[in-house]
């Protein structure tokens, strides 16, 4: 059974979504530790909720359902 199309949009926006949070992460806890004035570490925690929220909701395409779809 093949996935919808509609679910390998949801995939791909994830990992872009994904990448994209941890980029902004990383950078807001260097800042942290160097530039403490300059950080918002709240903003990116909230980002990396609604990330979570996201990928709960969607999903991410699993070895397993790799396996199925071959």
């Amino acid at each position: 059974m093949k996935t919808p199309f509609s679910k390998k949009q949801y995939v791909a926006a994830n990992s872009v979504l994904i990448f994209l949070v941890s980029m902004l992460l990383g950078y807001n806890i260097y800042q942290e530790i160097y530039h403490p004035e300059k950080s918002d570490l709240f903003l990116c925690a909230v980002l990396v909720a609604i990330t979570a929220a996201t990928v709960r909701k969607y999903g991410l395409k699993t070895e397993e359902e790799k396996q199925k779809n071959i």
